[in-house]
């Protein structure tokens, strides 16, 4: 009789254990991120918050670039990663479109667009813009007032001493320097400008800190990690010359419409993503040297997102 029992008791044992598995199969979610910092540091938030939430996470962090990703996504073999409201401009050929460089309706066309076409879901997106921006030396700022582009163009029309540095395409790129010119009434000659063949902003923002050849303005990208390291200073971009790149959540629509409560778990964390908050993490891993994961959990607990 005991040996019935036990028999028994083990059959059940063995039965739900497989159920169990399959309800946790049932919870499993593919997440991946292009190959740079900031994709890995979100990917790794994103892991983090679902996996607390009780999702089976398939982390496919630095998968690849951008075309991998959107061919990944459409085709299923990924669920969910960090994209960038500005890059719905190319994904459906609307870059002449003025309403990309107004972060409200870039994200409401990309949503709109992915959704109808693709049957993706953009969540909301964080309030950082990673586009091309001009940074500047933090004592230049400070001593001359310099905040935003309309405050750097009154500094170089007024004869204020400016040598900017980029690279060839930031420099003749009809997207880049001659759009912020147009934009705000500036103009910088030869003399002004030392441009360079590579376009890593890293090496951009490196010259400025160290003033090198007398440069104090350079290319960059908003949230770049080396911009709070060096403590450069970004100018804002109040007459929107550049498009809007906010990273957002994009979600294959099966997959939320089987779980709607990632917009619940992800969107009040995006929310707390400012430019601010980005470079800081970024630089934890850029310059300091620290894992993506390890940055990602201990920002989720200072905030209070993760125990």
């Amino acid at each position: 009789m005991k040996r019935t029992i036990t028999l028994l008791g083990t059959l059940l044992m063995v039965v739900a254990l497989v159920l169990g598995g399959c309800g946790s199969k049932d919870g499993e979610i593919t997440v991946a991120s292009k190959i740079d910092t900031e994709g890995s540091l979100l990917a790794q938030m994103m892991v983090l918050l679902l996996e607390d939430n009780g999702f089976t996470v398939d982390d496919k962090t630095s998968l690849g670039a951008t075309k991998i990703m959107r061919g990944a996504i459409t085709s299923g073999e990924i669920d969910i990663y960090p994209e960038y409201t500005g890059n719905g401009a190319f994904f459906f050929d609307e870059a002449d479109a003025p309403l990309w460089k107004d972060a409200a309706q870039a994200y409401a066309r990309a949503a709109e667009l992915d959704l109808a076409q693709n049957n993706i879901v953009w969540l909301a997106p964080a309030p950082a813009n990673n586009t091309w921006a001009i940074a500047i030396r933090r004592e230049t700022a400070d001593k001359e007032g310099i905040a935003t582009l309309d405050d750097f163009a009154a500094y170089v029309n007024g004869g204020g001493e400016v040598k900017l540095v980029g690279s060839s395409e930031f420099v003749t790129s009809a997207a880049a320097l001659p759009s912020f010119q147009t934009a705000y009434g500036f103009s910088l000659t030869e003399d002004q400008l030392v441009t360079l063949s590579s376009g890593d902003t890293a090496v951009t923002e490196q010259a400025v800190y160290n003033a090198t050849d007398g440069v104090n303005a350079g290319m960059a990208y908003g949230t770049d990690g080396s911009l709070a390291a060096l403590d450069l200073v970004v100018l804002s971009d109040p007459r929107g010359a550049q498009p809007v790149y906010e990273p957002a959540p994009i979600v294959r629509g099966e997959v939320f419409e089987k779980y709607p409560e990632l917009a619940d778990i992800l969107n009040p964390v995006f929310a707390t993503l400012d430019l601010v908050t980005l470079q800081r993490l970024n630089g934890k891993i850029a310059h300091e040297g620290q894992n993506a994961t390890d940055v990602a959990r201990e920002y989720l607990v200072a905030e209070d997102f993760l125990k």
